[in-house]
């Protein structure tokens, strides 16, 4: 199928990326003339980031115990993916499954070429096959748009401004002098985080409106990926709590995020779902 190209996110990924750089450039000249020993920490990010890029698919189907399946095991899964990724034009992904009552799904990796796209092992009995389709297709626009690349690279500066936030408090205890360069240091990497967070968030939300356009697309059916937000959203608020705080960890990856605390939405990495599902209704009338 032919693939329009988003302008709308590439814009915002090219401002978001100037506007990052502009605070990483703010942040260096503060703290150099702070006299803070700054390149360790900046070779310590540079590390966390090729790590981050390199193995990030590693890294998530661990941390969400999800496995990579074959197609003996799941042959029907694995005929979906293979159909819409063929429809995409984008290499056929790794399939992964992960156990949870909580019925979700997921992308990874740094590249078309080494994606992984992942579901709950609940998902298949909530969802009905054309439903399955549109949130497949959700991921696999996620994987054609490159989007691990994108905030892997947008993550920097927010990594190491962390970095300097969890250890700057620490060395500034040992330095007695007034006005401790460390404790000035931790009050702008606070400020640094906090403004280059909120900038990853608000790509991350532009990303998943890409990512539901590029299912509508690819699918030729929003109407399905409406029906499927709504009865992922409708059993995540009825799982219990305790299933809900387990999962909340991996809330950034999930097609629609389990919940989470004011801080949590105050920093959300997706938009509301009553925005998604206007933005698919207007999608269908383009359609």
């Amino acid at each position: 199928m032919k693939w329009p190209r988003d302008f709308g996110l590439s814009m915002r990924i090219w401002l978001t990326m100037g506007l990052l750089l502009m605070v990483f450039l703010a942040f260096l000249a503060v703290l150099r003339s702070l006299g803070v020993g700054l390149w360790g920490l900046v070779l310590i990010s540079v590390g966390f980031t090729f790590v981050q890029y390199f193995f990030s698919d590693r890294l998530v189907l661990m941390s969400t115990g999800a496995r990579i399946v074959d197609a003996d095991e799941y042959p029907q899964l694995h005929r979906t993916v293979e159909r819409l990724a063929t429809e995409a034009e984008i290499p056929m992904p790794r399939v992964a499954v992960m156990p949870s009552p909580i019925p979700n799904a997921f992308a990874t990796g740094r590249s078309p070429k080494h994606a992984v796209v992942a579901v709950t092992d609940s998902i298949h009995k909530l969802l009905t096959p054309r439903e399955l389709d549109a949130v497949l297709a959700h991921e696999l626009a996620h994987v054609k748009n490159r989007d691990i690349l994108t905030m892997t690279l947008a993550s920097f500066v927010a990594m190491i401004a962390s970095l300097i936030m969890n250890n700057a408090i620490f060395l500034s205890l040992g330095d007695r002098r007034e006005g401790s360069p460390w404790m000035i240091a931790w009050v702008v990497a606070i400020v640094v985080w906090v403004v280059s967070t909120l900038l990853m968030m608000s790509l991350s939300r532009y990303r998943e409106f890409a990512a539901d356009r590029g299912s509508a697309l690819i699918t030729r059916d929003p109407d399905s990926l409406i029906s499927a937000l709504l009865k992922i959203n409708g059993r995540i608020a009825a799982a219990p709590e305790e299933r809900r705080r387990q999962a909340e960890s991996a809330n950034a990856f999930y097609i629609l995020p389990v919940g989470g605390s004011f801080l949590a939405e105050l920093f959300a990495t997706h938009p509301p779902l009553e925005r998604r599902i206007e933005a698919l209704e207007r999608i269908r009338t383009e359609i």
